[in-house]
């Protein structure tokens, strides 16, 4: 089965699996969408050491990312935020999922604004 896995890290945005376990998916003629959630191992640093550390829920972003097969591609990212003992923030691990300022994700930004630039290129028009 580790080929499966190898599949889907070719589809999903690079290094999704190093953080997320795949907890669902679905999908008909137009649309695929896959669902993964955010596995429990909080971002430690040495000044948490030793400090309970308690799962305190998610948030999630949905992405588009490149169509599969002519369908539409959704990401539903589940976000997890930790509470540690003695502090009022959430704690949550840095992890760029969208292109700034979209809902795209990095790839597929980097992609369009490639794309975009190639064409006003061919087409002799300056940004």
């Amino acid at each position: 089965m580790e080929f499966l896995k190898e599949i889907v890290e070719w589809v999903l945005p690079l290094g999704t699996l190093t953080w997320f376990d795949i907890k669902s998916s679905s999908g008909n003629e137009t649309e695929l969408h896959i669902v993964l959630e955010e596995k429990n191992e909080p971002p430690l640093t040495p000044e948490l050491k030793g400090k309970k550390i308690e799962s305190k829920g998610f948030k999630d972003i949905t992405i588009t990312d490149f169509p599969v097969r002519g369908r539409r591609f959704t990401l539903t990212f589940r976000r997890r935020y930790w509470q540690v003992e003695g502090q009022t923030e959430l704690l949550k691990r840095e992890i760029e999922l969208c292109a700034p300022g979209t809902q795209l994700s990095v790839e597929f930004g980097n992609f369009l604004k490639d794309a975009s630039r190639d064409k006003r290129e061919f087409f002799g028009e300056h940004s």
